[in-house]
């Protein structure tokens, strides 16, 4: 076969080396247009994982790579003059010209046609003359461009701007983060060491910051001297290096992530950069390129033509992609909007940073450094007010404290509706099904909504606050919650508005009731889908009536014993339907603004707050995203939302995301909507909650050792099993848990011997 790699950087290179490898009668030729030891980067940091790919692919190149390696086992950061440092994390880092060097070495040595200082023709020109060209083009990839309709790249330029830069200090014994707040606003730098005398030092500040320094109208010295000044107590006199003095100007950049639909055209195949990108800061870019080149390599000579390896190819490979580029946007926009995170404690901060991309959890920080992690969940344990002479436990487990309400643990059941209540009275359903939860060790059990009115009903099997025989059967349902177990529980009361006289949860979502439906109220007389009736735009004197409904509803929670209430203002309920433009298009002065649109929704929070104990908490659910871009709530305005509703008494912003309008486009994912719950509770510094597909420990240590929420809470996987929070401190050693029901110790004792045995067994 007749190939020609256009672009010598590592993808290029690599994949000229693995054909070479497979079959020496390949015809290979790299064109480059640098010369061969031109290079415009630093460092290129690997995992273990992909040494090994390398070794299994050519273990002659992988040896010479290995042997140019620096290592390193911990990660360090540098903040408001503390150094936290963690170990375990395997790092090994090689100069990117060095790594050119050797990879030009191997493929010489295996017959590779390496043309330097050559500048390529197009592509169209060159695959009517070889069989199969290999565009590796890099990150403004010519290519890509010239089969743009083919390939539909999605280029994004991130926020952040950034300069690649090296120096004489080493930084020998950790990956370094350094931050430093300056005149301008914060500048930070990823340090690490690549050689022996080496390491890489990127400079990174948001867009701000960048124009309060004037960076941009900059030579690139004047540049460096600026950041020589800002990290000089840690460049131990050093100075600061630029390799790409061919830019003109600063050479600082913003990120462009690089996502492209097809990876392939005719006889024309992406690699590398030009094809995806990752962000730098989890250092993956040349991971993605040698195990593409070397997955490649493979499917062509497995497959019957280049069309079916080039499908598998790209099957294969964006699978991957795709997770790296997850992680990497995890970790770019934490980056990206660090400034929200800096008024944590050092300690919270180094947790926040390790565990950024996700792909590091709680857990998987026990194995790496132990000593760190209980170091840094004793400090927890400390914030959250535990005796110091408390064994250590998870932060699931840590108190909590609202008000005069404490909570033993973290974890909350989420509302779920049960559809079990008959005329709005809870029955033994309800009776067994918060009892049980309660006694599974979660620290607060929320009701689901709790409907203020026969009207406000979602179905007509939703309960209600709005009878005697209701508060009674709560009373009932609450005092079994306080007498048997040491949970709380919290009433959440909401008005269906135009979601309402639906059919029940398992009949139709959603759907009218095929007869005996009721008049629905909403914001505005806008339907909640074509199938669904028509709501009236609720009157002033309406208005009235039902906010008086939820006093009346508080008072009753009160009475019955709820050591809590929420007020639910999410998911395109009645409040909810005041809050979002998408269902809110008053032309009074409850609509318009977001300043309009609070106004009702505030009235009824302080009307209930009003008469509701001053002792007891009162939290507010939120939906901190309808999905829909600038013609919803979006997360920016979510935060001054939490702010209204802070400033005015509540306690806990309870952060969901949509069901606001049929129109929305949910992102989904593990933890999903916690970067709202993150978002809020950062930079507006209001205690919140995080809810949605979070089904582990680990989700929620992670959750609450990283400053992102302050309780969790847990929908689904508490319906699956009641005694999930017990069930989940088993499964990560927590042997403290004073809260088994006692009848159950000896079941306890059972589960926690054979967690012991299958963890030793895991080890062994």
């Amino acid at each position: 076969m007749r190939i020609a790699c256009l672009g010598g950087g590592p993808a290029g290179l690599y994949f000229a080396i693995s054909m070479k490898l497979r079959d020496p009668g390949h015809d290979v030729t790299v064109i480059e247009r640098n010369r061969a030891d031109d290079t415009f980067g630093w460092g290129v940091v690997l995992s273990d994982e992909t040494l090994d790919n390398l070794a299994a692919n050519d273990a002659t190149s992988a040896q010479s790579i290995r042997a140019h390696f620096a290592y390193w086992d911990d990660v360090a950061l540098h903040f408001k003059g503390t150094r936290q440092v963690s170990s375990g994390h395997g790092f090994c880092g090689i100069g990117r010209k060095q790594l050119l060097i050797l990879l030009q070495e191997r493929a010489r040595e295996l017959g590779v046609d390496l043309q330097f200082e050559t500048e390529a023709k197009s592509a169209e020109d060159y695959r009517k003359d070889y069989d199969l060209v290999v565009a590796s083009d890099g990150l403004n990839s010519r290519t890509r461009s010239l089969y743009e309709e083919t390939f539909k790249p999605d280029v994004d330029t991130r926020l952040c701007n950034f300069v690649w830069l090296g120096t004489h200090q080493t930084f020998k014994d950790a990956f370094t983060f350094i931050f430093e707040e300056t005149e301008h606003g914060w500048v930070w730098a990823h340090a690490y060491q690549f050689d022996d005398d080496t390491a890489t030092f990127i400079v990174e500040c948001t867009q701000e910051t960048f124009d309060a320094f004037g960076f941009g109208s900059m030579s690139q010295q004047e540049s460096i001297k600026v950041c020589e000044e800002i990290f000089k107590d840690h460049l131990g006199g050093h100075a600061l290096m630029t390799n790409a003095n061919h830019i003109r100007g600063s050479a600082w950049i913003r990120f462009p992530r690089v996502l492209c639909e097809k990876w392939s055209h005719e006889n024309v195949v992406l690699m590398g950069d030009a094809a995806a990108t990752a962000h730098f800061s989890i250092g993956s870019g040349s991971k993605l390129a040698l195990e593409s080149a070397i997955a490649l390599a493979d499917l062509l000579h497995e497959k019957p033509d280049l069309q079916s390896a080039f499908e598998d190819y790209e099957e294969q490979r964006r699978l991957e992609v795709l997770r790296l580029q997850s992680a990497a946007r995890n970790s770019m926009e934490w980056f990206e909007r660090v400034e929200r995170y800096l008024d944590l404690d050092p300690v919270q901060l180094n947790y926040s940073m390790l565990t950024r991309s996700q792909r590091i959890s709680h857990e998987n920080l026990r194995e790496r450094d132990k000593d760190w992690l209980e170091s840094a969940e004793r400090w927890f344990m400390d914030q959250a007010g535990a005796p110091k002479d408390a064994p250590l436990r998870a932060p699931m487990f840590a108190p909590f404290r609202l008000r005069d309400m404490d909570l033993k643990s973290r974890i909350v059941v989420s509302p779920m509706a049960q559809y079990k209540a008959e005329d709005g009275c809870p029955t033994d359903w309800h009776l067994v099904h918060y009892g049980e939860r309660a006694k599974g060790g979660a620290g607060l059990v929320y009701t689901e909504m709790t409907c203020v009115s026969p009207e406000g009903r979602i179905t007509p099997g939703c309960p209600g606050l709005y009878a005697p025989e209701h508060e009674a059967a709560w009373s009932r349902i609450a005092d079994f919650v306080h007498m048997q177990t040491d949970a709380k529980i919290c009433c959440q009361i909401g008005h269906s508005g135009r979601k309402g006289s639906t059919q029940l949860g398992w009949d139709e979502m959603d759907a009218p009731l095929p007869e005996g439906n009721w008049d629905i109220v909403s914001a505005s007389a806008i339907p909640w889908s074509d199938q669904n009736a028509t709501p009236r735009e609720i009157t002033r004197a309406e208005m009235d009536e039902v906010r008086d409904q939820f006093v009346n509803a508080a008072e009753m929670a009160d009475r019955a014993g709820f050591d809590m209430i929420e007020l639910h203002a999410a998911h395109g309920y009645l409040i909810s339907s005041f809050l979002s433009p998408v269902s809110n298009q008053r032309g009074d002065e409850y609509g318009g603004s977001l300043e309009s649109r609070l106004r009702y929704p505030l009235e009824v929070f302080a009307a209930m707050r009003a008469v509701w104990p001053e002792g007891k908490p009162m939290s507010v659910r939120i939906s901190a995203n309808d999905w829909v871009g600038e013609d919803g709530v979006t997360p920016d305005e979510a935060v001054k939302i939490a702010r209204a509703f802070w400033e005015a008494g509540a306690d806990l912003i309870d952060v969901s995301a949509g069901q606001t309008t049929t129109d929305a486009k949910p992102v989904y994912g593990r933890m999903f909507q916690t970067p709202f719950s993150d978002q809020i509770r950062n930079e507006a510094g209001i205690c919140t909650m995080a809810v949605g597909n979070i089904f582990e420990a680990d989700h929620a240590n992670s959750i609450l050792m990283a400053g992102r929420a302050d309780l969790v809470a847990v929908g689904r996987p508490h319906l699956a099993d009641p005694y999930w929070t017990l069930r989940e401190g088993t499964k990560i050693g927590d042997r403290a848990a004073p809260d088994w029901p006692l009848p159950y110790q000896a079941g306890r004792d059972q589960s926690w011997r054979l967690a012991d045995k299958e963890a030793e067994s895991l080890r062994a």
